[in-house]
C-alpha cells in the first residue's frame, strides 16, 4: 500500500476536523440569522454533514482511505446506532408498512441488473472497442463487480470477482466507480429524504403509515421525555456499547463457523462478520424494545443514536474524491447511466403505486449501499425508521449473488 501523502495523517486529527464541521452545519443551521436560514432553505443540513468531508479528502487534506476514522465509525459507532434507534421500535407500526417498500427494492435489484447491459450497450456505441473482448480486464467482467456491490454488497462484490475471474486493472478502476457513483447517488438520496413531504404532496403518495410510525413516537416521547440525568447517559451508552460488543463477540463466533462449515452459505453472504455484527445489533435493540430498556427513549436513546449517523455520514463522505470522475470518464459514463436507469425505473413505479419518497429512497439504498447505509438514509427521514432499512438490506445480501450472477452473464453475451 502506498504511503498516505494528504496533509493531515493522524487520525485524531481527523476525527475532530469531522466533529467541527458537524458542529458548524448544526450551529449555522439552527441560527436565526437570514442567510443561513434561506440557505438551509435549499441545502439540507444532512447533505452538507456529507459533502464537506469530502471536500478534505478530493483536495488531499485527508486520505480517505488510509484514515481509521470511518472503520471506527462503521465497526463501533453504527452497531450502537442500530440498538438505540431501535430501542423505541413499535413492530406492529413496521408491520403496517405493507408490501410497498419490498416491492420498490426488487424493483431497484430489476433496475440494477438490466441497467448494466443497457449502459454497456450505449457507451459501446461511442466506444466500440469495450466491445468483443473476453480477458480478464475485460470490462463487461468489471462491469460483474459493481452489480454484486450494488444488488448485495462488499461479500457479494468479492464473489462475482471470483466467479468471473476479473482482473486486478479493471477492478480496481470499478471499484472507483462504484465508489463515487454509489456516494453521488446517496447524497441525491440524503437531499430527498431532507425535502420528502414536498415531494410526497406533489406525487400524492400516501404517507399514512409513516406518519403514524412518527405520531407514535412523537407521543410517546412526549408523554415520557426527561432531562437525562449522568446516570441516564451512562446507561443509554451501556446499552447501545454493550449490545453492540456481545454482537461483535457473536458474529466473531458466527461468520468463521459458517464459512468453514456450511461453504454453500457464502453465496448468501452469511459468512460475513460484518452481517451478522448489524443484524446481532439490530436483534438486540429489537428485543431490549419489548422490555424496559425502552424507557430510555424518554431519556433521549434515539437521540444520542442519531448523533452516532451523523458521524458515521461524515465519516463516509472522506471517501469520495470528485476529481477520479476525470480518470476514466467512460467507465463513470457507465457508471452514471446504469445509476440513471435504476433510478429512473424505481421513480416510475414509485410513482405508480404512490409510494412515499421513503420507501423509494431506502429500496433504492438498501441495494446500492446496503446493511453501512440503508439505515442511515432511513434514519434521514426518522430515526425510528432506521430497523427498514436494515431489513431491506438484508433482503439484498439474500439476493445479491443470484441477481449480480444473472446480471454478470448478460452482460458476458453482449461483452464478449
Amino acid at each position: 500500500m502506498e504511503a498516505s501523502t494528504a496533509l493531515i495523517q493522524n487520525d485524531g486529527v481527523v476525527f475532530g476536523l469531522l466533529m467541527v464541521i458537524l458542529g458548524a452545519v448544526f450551529y449555522t443551521s439552527s441560527s436565526q440569522n437570514r442567510f443561513f436560514q434561506s440557505f438551509y432553505k435549499y441545502v439540507p443540513a444532512l447533505l452538507l454533514c456529507y459533502f464537506l468531508p469530502s471536500l478534505l479528502n478530493t483536495f488531499g487534506i485527508v486520505d480517505g482511505n488510509s484514515t481509521a476514522v470511518t472503520d471506527i465509525a462503521m465497526d463501533y459507532l453504527l452497531p450502537a446506532c442500530m440498538v438505540l434507534l431501535t430501542l423505541s421500535l413499535d413492530l406492529k407500526a413496521i408491520a403496517s408498512l405493507g408490501i410497498k417498500a419490498p416491492i420498490l427494492f426488487l424493483t431497484g435489484t430489476l433496475g440494477i441488473v438490466i441497467g448494466g447491459p443497457i449502459a454497456l450497450l450505449i457507451v459501446s456505441a461511442i466506444f466500440p472497442e469495450m466491445l468483443g473482448v473476453d480477458g480478464p480486464d475485460a470490462v463487461w467482467r468489471g462491469m460483474t463487480t459493481i452489480a454484486g456491490s450494488w444488488i448485495g454488497g462488499g461479500a457479494n462484490q468479492a464473489a462475482m470477482k471470483e466467479v468471473f475471474e476479473v482482473g486486478g486493472d479493471i477492478f480496481s478502476a470499478m471499484v472507483t466507480v462504484d465508489i463515487i457513483v454509489a456516494n453521488l447517488w446517496m447524497a441525491v438520496l440524503l437531499y430527498m429524504a431532507a425535502n420528502s413531504r414536498q415531494i410526497d404532496t406533489r406525487t400524492g403518495a400516501d404517507t399514512s403509515a409513516i406518519d403514524d410510525i412518527k405520531q407514535r413516537m412523537e407521543t410517546y416521547q412526549q408523554q415520557h421525555v426527561r432531562n437525562p440525568s449522568l446516570a441516564d447517559i451512562m446507561i443509554i451508552m451501556a446499552i447501545g456499547f454493550g449490545i453492540a460488543g456481545l454482537a461483535h463477540f457473536a458474529a466473531d463466533i458466527i461468520a468463521p463457523f459458517i464459512g468453514q462449515n456450511y461453504p454453500e452459505l457464502r453465496k448468501f453472504s452469511l459468512d460475513s462478520q460484518f452481517f451478522w455484527l448489524i443484524v446481532l445489533a439490530t436483534t438486540g435493540g429489537i428485543i431490549l424494545s419489548c422490555t424496559r430498556a425502552r424507557n430510555y427513549e424518554a431519556a433521549g436513546a434515539s437521540k444520542f443514536g442519531s448523533v452516532f449517523v451523523y458521524i458515521l455520514v461524515a465519516s463516509i463522505g472522506l471517501h469520495m474524491d470528485i476529481t477520479k470522475i476525470a480518470e476514466a470518464p467512460k467507465f463513470f459514463l457507465i457508471g452514471v447511466i446504469w445509476m440513471v436507469i435504476h433510478a429512473s425505473l424505481i421513480l416510475l413505479v414509485a410513482k405508480l403505486l404512490r409510494a412515499p419518497v421513503f420507501y423509494m429512497a431506502v429500496g433504492s439504498q438498501a441495494n446500492v449501499g446496503g446493511a453501512a447505509s440503508a439505515p442511515v438514509v432511513a434514519s434521514a427521514f426518522h430515526p425510528s425508521l432506521a430497523p427498514v432499512g436494515v431489513l431491506l438490506a438484508v433482503l439484498g445480501y439474500a439476493v445479491g449473488t443470484y441477481a449480480a450472477y444473472i446480471c454478470g452473464q448478460v452482460l458476458r453475451v453482449i461483452g464478449s
